[in-house]
């Protein structure tokens, strides 16, 4: 059995015969790792300092003052989505409403972009099916609807 780079040493246990193990050494002759044996922990290479350091008590002042801070941007967070959610409902869909026959050919999108072009078409179908009580997109020819217009 020859493996490259290791030496032979016998171990003579009492009252048996000797048993070769192993003794792998690098080339430059500094023994190495055999393969599958764990790798030796050394530490790591960061100094730590040894001098003596107390505990910081948080002063009650620091405390309040966190707590305050966090208060204010928990506030401005939801002044910022209300106000978001204000721009959004603002142009969804105009107020002004009318009666309108569905064309031929004719579904709720196409319907919405003709009696309300230029707002999101989405937001003027939600209205549509609301204002009518639609429970699908499905519409007949001639049919009379109430939509907002704009």
């Amino acid at each position: 059995m020859a493996m490259e780079g290791a030496h032979m040493t016998a171990v003579i246990d009492a009252g048996r015969r000797p048993v070769r193990t192993p003794v792998y050494r690098s080339r430059a002759g500094m023994r190495v790792r055999p393969p599958g044996a764990a790798v030796a922990y050394r530490g790591t290479a960061v100094r730590l300092s040894r001098a003596p350091h107390g505990p910081r008590p948080v002063s009650v002042t620091m405390t309040v003052l966190l707590a305050a801070v966090a208060a204010l941007i928990t506030v401005w967070l939801v002044a910022l989505a209300q106000s978001r959610s204000a721009d959004a409902t603002g142009t969804a869909a105009p107020e002004q409403i009318a009666l309108v026959q569905v064309q031929p050919g004719e579904n709720l999108q196409r319907l919405a972009g003709r009696v309300a072009p230029g707002l999101p078409v989405r937001s003027v179908v939600d209205r549509i099916r609301q204002l009518n009580g639609l429970d699908s997109a499905a519409l007949d020819t001639g049919q009379t609807l109430i939509a907002p217009v704009g």
